[in-house]
């Protein structure tokens, strides 16, 4: 650490009536250093962020840049003062182009007009910067995957010229190519003297890229230190107050009749060719690269892309589908877009849940007795931290929303269950509740379902999946068992190393 830091945080109170959300937490970050902030959802993470970015006001405590007192009133302030805040969720303008969401706010003009040439030429030096030349700074947002959008947020930082840098989740959305350009782009920036505060559930890219950590569990600092000399486990141990294993559980599992046939699927532009079957009490996993086609074809398979060659054949039934359709016939698929698509944020835990169906009765009323009687045993079973079932989705940490989103499929009762990166931006515990309920879903002795995931993370999907099949540029490769393979043999298969 340098005498003067550049990010200096101390004591940072903050209640919301009588719960206190943090409790005289420090952060500190040196000109030049990488430092992982670590926590569970709801440690207390993202409130520290939004006192920081001036969405927030301290009850108590400090906050100095470079040594200097700073008191940000609003995020625009704090953006003003040299402070970059990444979320998660992107905070982007869907229908401007890329160049103008990398300038917003701060845009460049030529005698009182916009000049869009030179705001198109420096956006596209900045994206050049992150390995991403192919972008085109006049393309509209809206119309690119979740992984650029999250290059264009990470630009219009770069652009800026920030001091400070808060990174929350960025890789979640990210290939592996696209990470590993970004951790350059991290370790250039730092060269120049930049901080940056780096969220993540990934410990073991915190331990890879950043030079310090620091953990917070319940509000409250837990440990800080050097990532050279800690592990995953001991960061996990201090995440959740207690030594928790990573394993992945696996119990004994018998694979069935086949309950989802893919024959020749080929899309608008991807999937280019897909064939697979899922088997009853089976949980088999897509692995590809951002561009793939993964997520193509879990749409396609759900009816939400259009198939224009081959058949999706479910329960031995192979007809031309809705989303509509395949909830009818037992399908039910959690969109990696958690708040775009795969979620009514606005809406209550009750409502997300009974959306696509609800019990017969008399006279078709909904109450909210009959809500509360419906929902509440999915919400224990989940163990979904919320209020009760009329609190709003969009208030609940990451992992309470993925388990809300999961829970929806459990009261649909279906029987094939497409989950498209399940565990994106979520914390440890609970990764580990989902890989539990994955592992009940295709062991349990009535009626076992099918599982397939989409995943980029090959340690989870080795781990959770009994087969795994590779898609590259829009094939997909045949399913091979996970006990016959690694990660060097799958990232192979999807680069074009070698194939299975």
């Amino acid at each position: 650490m340098t005498a003067l830091p550049r990010l200096a945080m101390r004591g940072i109170v903050k209640r919301f009536g009588p719960t206190e959300a943090l409790g005289g937490v420090d952060l500190v970050v040196a000109p030049g250093e990488i430092h992982a902030l670590l926590g569970q959802n709801g440690a207390g993470k993202s409130t520290l962020m939004k006192v920081l970015s001036g969405s927030l006001a301290p009850d108590r405590g400090s906050i100095e840049l470079d040594g200097i007192p700073f008191s940000p009133q609003n995020p625009l302030g704090s953006r003003e003062a040299g402070i970059a805040m990444i979320y998660q969720e992107l905070a982007l303008a869907p229908d401007l182009s890329v160049a103008d969401n990398i300038f917003l706010g701060f845009e460049l003009t030529r005698r009182g007009l916009l000049d869009r040439s030179a705001m198109a030429t420096r956006a596209r030096v900045a994206l050049e910067a992150l390995g991403h030349q192919d972008i085109d700074p006049r393309a509209v947002v809206r119309r690119l995957p979740i992984a650029t959008r999250q290059i264009v947020e990470i630009a219009r930082a770069l652009v800026a010229g920030s001091r400070v840098i808060v990174l929350d989740e960025p890789t979640s959305s990210l290939g592996r190519p696209d990470a590993e350009r970004l951790f350059a782009t991290m370790h250039r920036l730092a060269e120049q003297g930049t901080a940056i505060v780096y969220i993540t559930h990934f410990i073991e890219e915190a331990l890879a890229v950043a030079d310090r950590y620091s953990v917070i569990r319940d509000g409250r600092l837990i440990e800080t230190g050097t990532t050279a000399t800690a592990s995953i486990a001991t960061i996990v141990a201090a995440m959740v107050g207690q030594s928790e294993s990573l394993a992945y559980p696996r119990s004994s599992r018998r694979a069935g009749e086949p309950l989802l046939v893919i024959e020749g699927v080929t899309g608008r532009e991807k999937p280019v060719q897909a064939n697979l079957t899922l088997h009853r009490g089976e949980v088999v996993g897509i692995f590809g690269l951002v561009g793939s086609g993964r997520t193509e074809l879990v749409r396609a398979i759900f009816g939400l892309d259009p198939v224009v060659a081959g058949t999706v054949a479910v329960a031995g039934i192979a007809t031309p589908a809705t989303p509509e359709d395949r909830w009818s016939r037992g399908v039910g698929m959690v969109s990696e877009d958690r708040q775009g698509e795969g979620l009514a944020v606005g809406m209550s835990v009750a409502d997300n849940l009974m959306l696509s169906r609800m019990a017969p009765s008399p006279l078709s009323l909904v109450t909210a007795t009959r809500q509360r009687q419906e929902v509440s045993p999915w919400i224990d079973r989940l163990g979904i931290r919320a209020a009760g079932p009329f609190q709003r989705v969009r208030d609940l940490s990451g992992g309470n929303q993925q388990k809300v989103a999961l829970a929806r499929l459990l009261h649909h009762g279906v029987d094939v269950w497409l989950l498209d990166e399940p565990t994106r931006g979520i914390d440890v515990a609970s990764k580990q509740e989902i890989y539990r309920l994955i592992d009940q879903l295709v062991t349990q002795p009535d009626r076992p379902k099918a599982v397939l995931v989409i995943g980029s993370y090959l340690p989870e999907l080795i781990g959770i999946c009994d087969r795994i099949a590779v898609m590259r540029r829009g094939v997909l490769g045949p399913a091979v068992e996970t006990r016959t393979t690694d990660q060097e043999a799958l990232l192979l298969a999807a680069t074009g190393g070698t194939t299975h």
